[in-house]
């Protein structure tokens, strides 16, 4: 089954499935690894990982898209990725479904957010109208290739406008087609059994560092009937305490003694990266080559 397949799959079931959030090609294998069913790669932990900045929608759609592949090519789980606002019209919009479907991304969503996007959970967002958004839900459905990509819309109206107005925003955007729409910022579980009551199609939670001390019972929200939830920017916290941590141990002790179980084993590191099978494909070409050569040198 291709990973977008077994991501709708994900999408369509009834358990509650995790999902975190890698900001890089090792992170997503360290998640893989730890036997996570699917990856988030959102921007958030992109432009922390890539820029060392917030995200204030300050990278490209080009960027994203080599920075997705790598992920992709990391991992055999889906990945399902952070669009922005499809970085720009219609035709940015085609441009980008093209451009995620050959990263190998599962699916994705798009904000109707105004350019530059940034983080949901910062202030200062403003939002295009319905018609524009709409136009482009339409334009990226009409853009996929493989009719299992998953394509989702966002709305970052219910910080400006009301949880009413997102629900309506999320309707139209499934009259339009799109596989599942997402109110950000109704994030209580109230909130998120009144999207499930109004909105057709399914629910992805989020649980996020950038939101703050937030609470979310599990339990509830899989009770709620929400089919997923993600932890985009776990990873990106996790990693830059345990870098921290190290660095200023290094420095005050000028010495790794104290690091051990710090650090990973590096026979753990290179099963993670899979140095054994690098070699051993090496060896396997160089063995054909010389048999190749062998043969003709016999002939």
């Amino acid at each position: 089954m291709s990973a977008r397949k077994k991501f709708r799959q994900i999408m369509s079931g009834k358990r509650l499935v995790l999902m975190p959030g890698a900001y890089d090609a090792l992170s997503a294998r360290v998640i893989e690894a730890e036997g996570f069913e699917a990856v988030v790669a959102g921007g958030y932990a992109a432009i922390g990982s890539m820029l060392a900045q917030a995200d204030m929608g300050q990278s490209n759609m080009r960027d994203y898209a080599d920075h997705y592949a790598r992920v992709c090519a990391a991992v055999e789980i889906p990945v399902y990725v952070d669009a922005d606002t499809g970085f720009g019209g219609v035709n940015n919009v085609r441009q980008m479904i093209r451009a995620f479907e050959a990263a190998g991304v599962a699916g994705l969503f798009i904000s109707d957010q105004v350019f530059p996007n940034r983080c949901g959970y910062l202030p200062g967002k403003q939002i295009v109208p319905v018609e524009q958004m709409l136009a482009k839900v339409k334009a990226a459905l009409d853009a996929r290739t493989d009719p299992d990509l998953f394509i989702a819309a966002r709305t970052d109206a219910a910080s400006i406008e009301g949880v009413e107005a997102a629900i309506a925003r999320c309707q139209l955007f499934m009259e339009a087609g799109a596989d599942m729409a997402k109110p950000m910022g109704a994030d209580t579980i109230d909130e998120i059994k009144l999207v499930l009551r109004e909105v057709p199609g399914p629910h992805m939670a989020t649980i996020s560092q950038a939101a703050g001390a937030k609470h979310r019972d599990l339990d509830a929200l899989e009770a709620a009937g929400v089919a997923a939830v993600s932890f985009p920017s776990v990873a990106l916290f996790a990693a830059t305490q345990a870098v921290r941590h190290a660095m200023a141990a290094l420095k005050r002790d000028r010495s790794l003694a104290t690091l051990g179980s710090s650090l990973m084993p590096l026979p753990d590191y290179y099963e993670l990266i899979g140095l054994k099978a690098q070699l051993d494909r090496e060896e396997a070409y160089d063995r054909a080559a010389a048999a190749l050569v062998s043969k003709r040198a016999a002939e």
